[in-house]
């Protein structure tokens, strides 16, 4: 058995319109989402072993904020794969997590992330920004991550929780 969580970045600025969507930080609200979704998650007991983010300057925010309020100890990898990934994509790249993990976080984007959750979970979720998709994977390995391989356990979006 093995543990996903699925977190969507927290709000973005785009107050920069000159910037690429790769460079947009978080805005005032994704900066005050971000720490919250960390901290619930720390209260609930939700730790992952493992966190891999999207290389954007939002998800990684994001991510950073996340692993400091939820006193997460373990580092945080960055991977551009994970910008504008497909399910499929993303599917393959959890497939590739070390298997001494039993529990891993992957941090980035929709629609990519709502695929993930839907594909992995077996029913449409709403992901906004700053959300968290837990999902047991019935699976040994990661490499045998695969539609239809997961259960939904808990979804949890900011604005529900705060």
């Amino acid at each position: 058995m093995k543990t996903l969580f699925v977190l969507r970045h927290a709000k973005s600025s785009w107050d920069y319109p000159e910037l690429a969507d790769f460079e947009r930080p978080l805005n005032k609200r994704g900066k005050k989402a971000a720490p919250f979704m960390g901290d619930l998650m720390r209260r609930k007991g939700l730790i992952p072993e493992f966190i891999l983010s999207s290389s954007a300057k939002r998800a990684k925010q994001t991510a950073k904020l996340v692993k400091a309020s939820a006193e997460i100890e373990n580092d945080i990898h960055f991977d551009r794969q994970v910008y504008g990934a497909s399910t499929n994509t993303l599917l393959h790249i959890v497939g590739e997590f070390e298997n001494g993990h039993s529990s891993a976080m992957i941090v980035g984007h929709n629609p990519g992330f709502e695929g993930l959750v839907e594909v992995l979970g077996g029913e449409y979720q709403r992901m906004p920004t700053a959300a968290l998709a837990v999902i047991e994977l019935e699976i040994d390995t990661w490499h045998e991550t695969a539609a239809g391989k997961g259960i939904l356990v808990e979804i949890l979006r900011p604005k529900e929780q705060m």
